[in-house]
């Protein structure tokens, strides 16, 4: 952009200043003056100025109390204010709120208010890139979860079938009768199953707006259990409810978060243990519910505790997508829920989450 286009908007209530100042600075930009902080709001109001520049000590308004008003309706422009005399308390409190980009003394000196000038727009214009660039790329990343979502949503149409063709083999008795062929078929079914629901999950967590209704943790806990227990009918379950409060809550991220562990719980058992178990205690009370979730499985090395969270982790013996646990601090940040983790591979693993009780009656 060529400097003559820079608009600039100088507010002092001395017009010999004004004067002055378009004299100077007419030929490199377009300027508009104005007399006190009234009429510099109406300029505002009509022109989409880059740089505005105020005198500090005028009547009614100060310079620094102008840019704290204009400052959420006009957050764009950047902010120059001229003062003859050191108010320390005033500037440094200005500047540190992000009320002015700079101050300069007064008498001016051309070159400096000048080069000042050209600084703000350019901290003007890096603004407006920036914000650009964020819409942009929003709109480029709700494009590719919305792909993905469709794509995954579309896998699953062909991969039931597929899952549906497995059972129909056991139930007439084929499924050795090819070696290993079918039991490998079911096994990476199962596995494409498990990203496809993963993947599905975290789009929904990022899109759904949270709806609170009320939980009952008792029947959640037995539908998901029942859900996901199926791949190892020798585990034990001993699950505690106590529950003589209502809770609301985010149904669908609760079930989310409930689901990832657990499913966790079963994929972890050591094969060779003879007393598999899950203890799954939970307490509702007035503000929040607590909810534990211990296993005596493979355990998680303490240099991995911090890690497990993050997008992707896999550890040696986790053959997951690395999304689970990720999906669950997501899932908890959206409803104010906070999750800690103890383990070690000898005892197994607990999580300890809590959510808040959201009822208002």
């Amino acid at each position: 952009m060529n400097a003559t286009t820079i608009r600039v908007l100088y507010i002092d209530d001395e017009e010999n200043n004004l004067h002055a100042f378009k004299a100077s600075f007419r030929r490199q930009y377009e300027i508009y003056t104005a007399l006190s902080a009234v009429e510099g709001l109406k300029i505002l109001e009509n022109v989409p100025v880059q740089v505005i520049i105020a005198d500090q000590k005028m009547p009614n308004t100060t310079g620094v109390e102008f840019f704290k008003s204009i400052k959420n309706t006009f957050p764009d422009p950047t902010r120059i204010l001229l003062t003859g005399y050191t108010d320390i308390e005033a500037l440094a409190d200005a500047i540190n709120h992000g009320d002015i980009y700079r101050y300069i003394t007064k008498p001016w000196n051309d070159l400096e208010l000048h080069n000042s000038i050209k600084n703000a727009y350019d901290a003007y214009k890096s603004k407006i890139d920036l914000r650009n660039k964020v819409a942009e790329l929003e709109k480029t990343n709700d494009e590719l979860n919305r792909f993905i979502y469709s794509i995954s949503h579309e896998l699953r149409a062909p991969l039931v079938s597929t899952m549906g063709i497995v059972n129909l083999v056991k139930m007439e008795n084929l499924y050795h009768s090819s070696g290993e062929y079918w039991p490998l078929i079911e096994s990476c079914s199962n596995k494409l199953d498990y990203y496809i629901q993963k993947t599905l999950q975290y789009y929904k967590n990022n899109k759904i707006v949270s709806e609170n209704t009320s939980i009952d943790f008792n029947m959640l806990i037995v539908d998901l259990i029942e859900l996901y227990a199926y791949s190892d009918r020798d585990l034990q379950f001993n699950v505690n409810v106590r529950q003589d409060l209502p809770f609301f809550g985010d149904a669908f991220r609760i079930e989310v978060i409930l689901g990832n562990l657990i499913s966790n719980a079963i994929k972890y058992q050591k094969e060779n243990e003879n007393d598999k178990h899950v203890n799954i205690d939970i307490e509702v009370n007035s503000t929040q519910v607590g909810i534990s979730i211990n296993d005596n499985g493979m355990g998680i090395l303490n240099e991995h505790l911090e890690k497990i969270f993050q997008q992707f982790f896999k550890s040696k013996i986790n053959h997951g997508s690395g999304l689970g646990l990720f999906i669950v601090k997501e899932a908890l940040n959206k409803i104010s829920g906070k999750i800690s983790v103890s383990s070690n591979p000898t005892d197994g693993t607990t999580f300890k989450i809590t959510i808040p009780n959201v009822n208002q009656a």
